[in-house]
């Protein structure tokens, strides 16, 4: 790259850094002015990706009461005491049919949102979740525990579509200027969601053993909001325009959310990409794989979502109890620690949406993977030395914090949004069918084979973990373009100046990257 093309990048950089910093004060005005973007901001998460993480921590605190309930189903279908094996083989199915839901619900987006569009696509999300929680409640009283399977893939099959889906419907109703703080609200309710599960699940509150299917069928109650509300709001106005063709129902779309305003710079930019895209609406997955142009953004996200379901967030996450009982930790002050985490990580998310259009996506996600490359090697040193010193154990608390602030602080609030801002419109769709195949089949993976890890490799997992997080951070620091303040024609121009070595005519010897 040439030092004058540099010059003009940075220079450009510093013009858009210092226009974010200017109108920052308008951001909170315009969510909360005239339009309903608050309002539909919080109806959108609470019944979108607050389920997902209510879903994924839940779970954790009545394993111990819900292995007990396979243990007496079990007896009572089949007569005689299951094994060992056995009841743990189904409680890991447990867990990775949610995944496996997860995977089926994200390759359902592009049918879905193309046939019934962005707001109706959730309400039939929130529907399902609706039917999968009266499964899961009567589970118990019929003591059955092959309807806790059916009720965790169909409860993981929302999650896919509706997390995916929530996504999307932010990104395409949102302007440009603050489309990454609205698009990270999906993280932030992501945390929350996490946060309301271990609350609900201390024993306090619903942790108890003749409650676990109760606990389990909270988040229902948000999904009966979202049906109740949602439709009074607009579908996605660059839907409305782009693939509708309606100009004058996007305005009011626009109007109705963000407030009073012509929205002139928004619907042109809208046009542009329609023009661009033409007839050619809604590829498919294999048109995506197919198109050349789009190998670069096919490649970051493949690698950055790949590394971040495999980063060992999964880990801390589900199986939280178990990493701090092999940490030492007495057992009555785990849920509380695991508490003090979820809400750490509700603070972070929303901390960095707030910077997120001055610092840039980009420098927020390296840095993030490389501090949680750092303390995953850590946290394998801490859990080695653990028995040396009643004092290590606590340490590896503190690094398990520090691991979800840097998570939380770019990689868990960018990486699921990012095909939002790389795929133009008509393949934004098949971009999310693609980013939840190595999500959701990593994380089913990952369900069945994580109890058996922990128990043979003990810490040096964890020593795995950190190599995958560095991977990840040296890639988004040398090849992933910034998208902050660029349309999508922009961001898409960006990947095209991606050059690599002997992929061009012009004399490059490395790759190289319009930063």
């Amino acid at each position: 790259m040439t030092q004058g093309k540099d010059k003009a990048v940075v220079l450009h950089g510093h013009k858009k850094i210092g226009y974010k910093k200017i109108n920052m004060r308008r951001v909170l005005q315009k969510l909360v002015g005239a339009g309903k973007a608050l309002i539909f901001i919080v109806v959108l998460g609470l019944g979108g990706s607050f389920q997902n993480g209510f879903h994924l921590t839940a779970i954790s605190s009545p394993s111990p009461y819900i292995q007990s309930f396979i243990n007496s189903s079990w007896t009572d279908h089949y007569g005689g005491v299951p094994g060992e094996k056995t009841v743990t083989f189904i409680w890991s199915a447990v867990v990775a049919l949610y995944a496996l839901g997860g995977l089926f619900g994200s390759m359902a987006v592009r049918y879905l949102t193309s046939h019934l569009g962005r707001k109706k696509s959730m309400l039939l999300n929130s529907a399902l979740a609706v039917v999968a929680t009266v499964i899961m409640y009567i589970s118990k009283p019929t003591n059955s525990f092959e309807l806790i399977l059916v009720a965790r893939f169909l409860l993981g099959f929302g999650a896919g579509l509706g997390g995916n889906v929530h996504i999307i419907y932010l990104g395409e109703s949102s302007p440009k200027k603050i489309r990454g703080i609205v698009t990270l609200t999906a993280a932030t309710f992501l945390s929350l969601g996490k946060l309301s599960g271990q609350f609900a699940g201390l024993r306090e509150i619903l942790g108890r053993e003749e409650c676990w299917n109760i606990l389990l069928c909270i988040p229902a109650f948000f999904c009966v909001v979202q049906l109740a509300i949602l439709p009074f709001f607009p579908d996605a106005p660059r839907y409305i325009l782009i693939e509708k063709g309606n100009t004058q129902q996007c305005k009011r779309a626009l109007q109705s959310l963000w407030g009073p305003g012509d929205y002139k710079l928004e619907i042109e930019e809208m046009l542009a990409e329609q023009a661009v895209i033409g007839e050619e609406h809604n590829k498919s997955l294999l048109d995506l794989l197919r198109d050349k142009h789009l190998r670069w953004q096919i490649l970051s996200i493949l690698v950055i979502n790949g590394c971040l379901q495999f980063s060992g967030i999964s880990a801390i996450t589900v199986f939280s109890f178990n990493i701090f009982l092999e940490a030492g930790i007495p057992v009555d002050k785990i849920r509380y620690v695991t508490l003090g985490i979820g809400a750490s990580e509700v603070l972070i998310s929303i901390t960095c949406s707030l910077f997120v259009e001055s610092v840039g996506r980009r420098a927020l996600m390296w840095r993030g993977f490389g501090g949680m490359s750092a303390i995953m090697a850590l946290i394998t040193v801490t859990l080695y030395l653990k028995d040396y010193s009643s004092v290590i154990p606590y340490s590896t608390v503190v690094l398990i914090f520090l691991f979800i602030i840097f998570y939380g602080g770019g990689p868990a609030g960018i990486a699921p949004s990012l095909a939002n801002e790389i795929f133009i419109q008509s393949y934004r769709p098949a971009a999310f069918v693609f980013t939840g195949f190595p999500r959701w089949l990593g994380f089913t993976i990952f369900g069945f084979i994580f109890p058996f890890l922990i128990a043979g490799l003990k810490s040096l997992c964890f020593v795995l973990f950190s190599c995958i997080c560095l991977i990840a951070a040296l890639y988004v620091f040398f090849i992933l373009p910034e998208t902050k303040g660029k349309t999508l024609l922009e961001i898409s121009q960006e990947f095209e100046n991606i050059r690599a070595c002997g992929s061009s005519t012009e004399d490059v010897m490395c790759l190289e990257t319009k930063l």
